[in-house]
């Protein structure tokens, strides 16, 4: 496999990874905030959505993790790499692709 092919692959799994954990992100917000609105209507009183809440925000929290975890920002290996890629993002601002 050549580099640019394993560059490639790796960058895709990254997207995966990325894509996985918004998605989630998202059905969390969206389910508890219909759980909420649910509780809210039928028992007011007692605020029981923040249970399912609190158990899958556990989930949510070990899925950031395991996506943007800690040896995602650690070292100079992470340093480098946002180095290059605000350069990268400053390249592409200063010369535009043409249409």
């Amino acid at each position: 496999m050549s580099s640019d092919q394993e560059l490639e692959a790796r960058a895709r799994k990254r997207v995966e990874e990325l894509k996985g954990f918004y998605s989630h992100a998202m059905i969390y917000l969206l389910v508890n905030l219909g759980l909420m609105a649910l509780n809210l209507l039928t028992s007011p009183n007692y605020f029981w959505f923040v249970w399912p809440m609190l158990g899958w925000g556990i989930g949510l929290a070990v899925h950031a993790f395991s996506v943007f975890g800690a040896g995602r920002f650690s070292g100079r290996d992470w340093e480098e790499r946002k180095v290059r890629e605000f350069m990268e993002q400053e390249r592409r601002r200063e010369n535009p692709p043409s249409q």
